[in-house]
């Protein structure tokens, strides 16, 4: 008897478990963010809480399907860090890497209320450019925590589409 309540009692367990796992398949358990869609970034300073870090935001080149005329940040709530984007004063503390060279900018704005980063390239980025975006001179949270940074672009032309390209997920020590 006890054999059989053993054999149930693991047959229950598998039976639960097999659709969470199937649904689990197009998620990051920890993340929720849908695979596929996670970017890959770097800090150079280590990621430290309340300290200044540069942050390396990259975008492969399977993602630039069409040439980018604008790379827009969007980062949640959170994330209580600020940055030295104000081009005039630091015309270093952002740039933008396409393949081994820097490009020139025409503008960058942030809008700290909406919690976003706007980059205008000189020209348009071309498709199927591997892309970096560095953002120097970062002041890093007071408190750790994992944050979300969605990057989306905008395509050149008469009839700018706006495409999301995926999300960094920057994790603060």
């Amino acid at each position: 008897m006890r054999r059989l309540f053993s054999v149930l009692a693991m047959s229950g367990c598998l039976l639960t478990t097999l659709p969470m796992m199937a649904w689990a398949d197009g998620l990051t358990l920890f993340s929720g963010v849908k695979q596929g869609n996670e970017l890959p970034y770097a800090t150079d300073f280590g990621g430290e809480a309340n300290n200044t870090d540069r942050y390396i935001l990259k975008i492969p080149a399977s993602k630039i399907k069409t040439a980018v005329s604008q790379f827009s940040i969007t980062y949640d709530k959170n994330y209580k860090g600020s940055f030295s984007l104000n081009t005039k004063k630091h015309p270093d503390n952002i740039a933008v890497k396409v393949g081994d060279h820097y490009v020139p900018l025409d503008e960058v704005k942030w809008n700290k209320e909406d919690r976003l980063i706007e980059i205008f390239p000189h020209d348009p980025v071309p498709a199927g450019s591997k892309v970096e975006l560095i953002l120097s001179e970062v002041q890093n949270p007071a408190f750790g925590g994992m944050f979300y940074f969605n990057c989306s672009v905008q395509s050149s032309g008469d009839v700018p589409l706006s495409n999301y390209l995926g999300t960094w997920i920057i994790t603060i020590n």
